[in-house]
């Protein structure tokens, strides 16, 4: 009987991937979001006039890149990866940069249903779509001096060489090859945060120092013996 009720609340309140994700940090998920995208070989980006973002207009997604990261918007969600084909974590709206956000609906190359009659070279209408509280809590993000902008973060062009086989799906190598061919330092919070969280993996993960060079004294010393 126990076992009927549970199949019949799982039919009734099915478990999605975007809510089954642990939210921590700013808004920020843990990885290995399956977002239905697949983006075999390096994009085609080009610079959102006006803005310091870049879209691929031959994506069929809605797809950017900014402050080094590369950004996708599907299905009412926001995905955030260091690498053109993830792995994607899920970034909360209250956690969007405001210059994601700020980018003209015709840059969306699959804009959802509830896009339709906004105007083109405006930004979506989020604060209408997400409601008061967010706007409430974001106020003004659609209004700024374009002369302050930032300068666009230079392209990732060294994932240009790894695509199918040699795509590196494992964080600690994507880490690896991003420190030894990308220099940019990221100025948004929830990029650095990303970055950090990932650091704080790495580190509970590595041998503690010292400890593997006690074992092998040890090793030694039964040796001896």
């Amino acid at each position: 009987m126990r076992h009927l009720l549970i199949a019949f609340s799982l039919l009734l309140f099915p478990v999605t991937p975007a809510l089954a994700e642990i939210s921590i940090g700013v808004g920020i998920s843990v990885p290995g979001i399956e977002i239905g995208i697949n983006v075999p070989t390096y994009p085609r980006l080009v610079r959102v006039p006006g803005h310091p973002v870049y879209y691929d207009p031959r994506a069929n997604s809605n797809y950017f890149f900014y402050d080094g990261m590369y950004w996708v918007y599907r299905e009412d969600a926001w995905y955030m990866s260091s690498w053109y084909n993830g792995p994607w974590r899920s970034v909360g709206p209250e956690s969007v940069p405001l210059f994601v956000l700020r980018v003209p609906v015709r840059y969306y190359r699959q804009p959802p249903s509830y896009f339709r009659g906004w105007r083109a070279d405006a930004p979506p209408r989020w604060g209408e779509h997400w409601g008061r509280d967010w706007e409430q809590s974001r106020r003004g993000w659609d209004r700024w001096n374009r002369r302050s902008a930032p300068a666009p973060a230079p392209l990732p062009l060294y994932q240009r060489q790894y695509s199918g086989d040699r795509y590196p799906d494992a964080e600690h190598r994507q880490d690896s090859l991003r420190s030894g061919n990308y220099r940019y330092r990221p100025r948004e919070t929830v990029t650095r945060q990303y970055f950090q969280q990932r650091d704080d993996r790495r580190g509970q993960h590595a041998e503690p120092q010292g400890r593997g060079r006690d074992n092998r004294n040890e090793e030694r010393g039964r040796d001896r013996r």
